[in-house]
């Protein structure tokens, strides 16, 4: 069907911020592309949080790290809603090693992590751009202040942040003036993720002057003003993290 609406796609939505950004852009009057790849139950629940906002939704299963599910799905987003205005690049994966544990970064975890958290992006922004371009829309990546500092879960991690970082800036100069494209970076977000590691977080932020960990919520904030909040911005990183990086 096609839509006067404007239309977002959040990837990785069913959980944290993803899902915040969903029912915020919901909210906001946006139909929403809910993306994921394992939660199928929590995606439901997501779908039902943007509906109960009453806007149209299509839920769609796919692994960012797979072209062709990836291309799928934004052909599924064309074909429904006939637009697409905001890319939210939020699904990223990770492995909690130690940086002094070089051993243990096999092949396969470097793999798994730069496969989702940068080949998904880049290939969900591939996919999506004829649309964005037809409807002079943005791309928000979510990153981490962990590709700015290199602290983090682990190098791989860190190091694919930093090259999402770096990527936000070519894909901007490349696709100006039809496609901005920003990034929020966020220090410790309260999801699942750091269950049991509370502690090391709360040591992390001691140097944080709002002295707090940032919420889902926290982050869709800046998600939201990045892609409609502001129109003279682009290939910016923004960190939201209370302060702790500056």
């Amino acid at each position: 069907m096609s839509t006067e609406r404007k239309v977002a796609l959040v990837t990785g939505s069913a959980t944290g911020v993803g899902r915040a950004c969903a029912v915020r852009f919901a909210k906001l009057g946006y139909a929403v592309v809910i993306n994921y790849s394992k939660s199928e139950a929590a995606a439901h629940e997501t779908l039902e949080l943007v509906e109960a906002a009453g806007a149209p939704a299509l839920l769609c299963h796919a692994n960012v790290a797979h072209a062709a599910e990836v291309e799928q799905m934004v052909a599924a987003a064309g074909a429904t809603f006939d637009r697409l205005d905001v890319l939210v690049n939020n699904a990223a994966t990770t492995h909690f090693v130690p940086h002094t544990d070089l051993d243990a970064l096999t092949d396969q975890v470097w793999q798994e992590i730069i496969g989702v958290n940068v080949m998904g992006a880049f290939y969900c922004t591939r996919a999506a751009l004829p649309l964005l371009k037809a409807a002079h829309g943005n791309v928000v990546n979510v990153t981490s202040v962990a590709g700015l500092t290199g602290q983090g879960s682990s190098i791989p991690y860190c190091a694919s942040k930093a090259a999402l970082n770096c990527m936000t800036q070519s894909l901007a100069r490349a696709f100006g003036p039809d496609v901005r494209v920003n990034a929020v970076a966020p220090g410790p977000i309260l999801t699942r993720w750091l269950e049991g590691r509370e502690a090391h977080v709360e040591k992390y932020l001691e140097q944080a002057p709002l002295g707090r960990a940032a919420t889902p919520e926290d982050i869709a904030d800046a998600v939201v003003y990045l892609a409609t909040g502001t129109t003279l911005t682009t290939g910016q990183v923004l960190v939201v993290d209370g302060g702790r990086t500056m």
